[in-house]
């Protein structure tokens, strides 16, 4: 019955090989369920409920991918997509986390409706392919950054002493000899050692080295009780949506960035997978493309209900395919082992920021691999991209640098008279971009 819904003859695979490959995918994407709670936390919402959520949402949008789309990929919610969650709507422009989730839960559906018309394939070919590689490098450095500041590797940020008077530095050393840092850099080696050796589970493993070496060290707190128990509840954080402040331009940039990284993401993600896999067509395009874009919009949906943030395609998914997974039985196992999660929580529980650092900073270097694929011999190509790449952590927001990206890019093709180059929506979002700085 697998073999015959998924088609495992025609791909040339087996159940075997494709349930093994979905356990090496869950072991590269796991690291999500110790880090996506550690970044949303900071914004007040309960640590215990966001691990259940995050693996919930994962599993969701996973089943959806392994039975519609049925295609080897694991969704999960995004690196980079969290921290515009954490750090941008609810620190940077001083919204609730429930204001937060009420976005996350909007760009769903309307990934849905796009999804079944199409339109977000339309809207994904009108963006220079330039600065979606460069979006991926700005976010990639951003992730970094944050991973560092969490480990206090760095440190940021700098405070009114008085008559209008600045103290500190924007960016300086953190003490790199303190144990936070220290359990940081022990990750990070370990995980980096293992990438190189082709341990699927590096990230993963290095997270739980740093958690160990942490023990004696006082930075990791065991868990009272047992380390298996029923799953903590989401209740302190499910269907808390906050409608009353939906309609204003702020809540327009939200969702607009949210479906630009979006989009991005899932499907970059997508073609370069199924690419490697030898999946796409004989005119190089995504197969199911419709049923595979709906996954992520099921799963962003249901994490807006369920209380995390947006869910995507992860490349982590890459060591699955490699390990030979071609079908969604791929995905299949790997949204059963999210599932099977639940009931280890407490393990994730006790990990500390600093342990999950290395797989942020690993993640982020990860991202700014695109930057190869920018060209920088034309200034009009090269100067947007590299404004969205600098001001995403020099603003520690992934919309400033979107907008600072994509404004330039359309004013530079326009004063160069390459006015054709540029697409209808491009012309629309560089208006509404304008409209929202004047409202600022």
């Amino acid at each position: 019955m697998l073999a015959k819904f998924f088609r495992l003859s025609e791909n040339n695979t087996t159940v075997k090989k494709e349930v093994l490959a979905g356990l090496t995918t869950f072991s590269t994407m796991a690291y999500i369920l110790a880090v996506n709670p550690n970044i949303l936390s900071t914004t007040g919402m309960d640590f215990n409920a966001l691990i259940t959520a995050t693996a919930l949402a994962a599993a969701i949008g996973t089943l959806v991918m392994a039975l519609y789309a049925r295609l080897p990929i694991g969704v999960a919610p995004g690196m980079g997509l969290n921290a515009f969650f954490a750090y941008t709507i609810v620190s940077g422009m001083g919204y609730s986390w429930q204001f937060a989730l009420t976005a996350v839960f909007l760009e769903g559906i309307i990934f849905i409706i796009l999804s079944m018309f199409r339109i977000r394939e339309a809207i994904i070919n009108s963006i220079p392919e330039n600065l979606k590689h460069a979006i991926s490098v700005g976010i990639g450095l951003l992730i970094a950054l944050i991973g560092m500041a969490n480990a206090g590797i760095i440190e940021t940020g700098m405070h009114h002493v008085g008559e209008g008077r600045l103290e500190g530095v924007i960016l300086k050393m953190g003490n790199v000899t303190s144990i936070g840092p220290l359990i940081a850099l022990i990750g990070l080696i370990v995980s980096a050692v293992l990438m190189y050796r082709k341990v699927n589970a590096a990230l993963l493993i290095g997270i739980l080295a740093a958690t160990v070496a942490g023990i004696p060290l006082g930075i990791t707190h065991l868990p009272e009780g047992h380390l298996v128990s029923l799953p903590p509840s989401v209740a302190p954080i499910a269907f808390k949506l906050e409608f009353d402040r939906i309609f204003s331009l702020d809540m327009v940039m939200i969702l607009f960035t949210l479906l630009m990284v979006n989009l991005f993401d899932t499907v970059g993600t997508l073609i370069g997978l199924c690419n490697k896999a030898g999946l796409l067509d004989e005119n190089g395009r995504l197969p199911r493309a419709k049923q595979a874009l709906m996954a992520d919009a099921v799963g962003t949906t249901a994490a807006g209900l369920l209380g995390t943030s947006v869910v995507t395609a992860y490349v982590e998914s890459a060591s699955g395919v490699a390990a030979g997974g071609r079908t969604g039985l791929t995905a299949l196992t790997v949204s059963f082992m999210f599932l099977l999660s639940l009931f280890f929580a407490p393990v994730f529980a006790m990990i500390p920021q600093a342990a999950t650092a290395p797989a942020l900073i690993i993640v982020g270097m990860l991202m700014m691999g695109a930057v190869v694929k920018i060209d920088f011999n034309d200034v009009t190509e090269a100067l947007p991209a590299f404004l969205a790449i600098v001001m995403m952590p020099y603003t520690y927001s992934i919309a400033e640098g979107i907008v600072f990206g994509m404004l330039s890019y359309v004013l530079l093709k326009v004063l160069t008279g390459q006015y054709k180059q540029i697409s209808p929506v491009m012309y629309v979002l560089s208006i509404l971009f304008i409209v929202t700085f004047l409202v600022k």
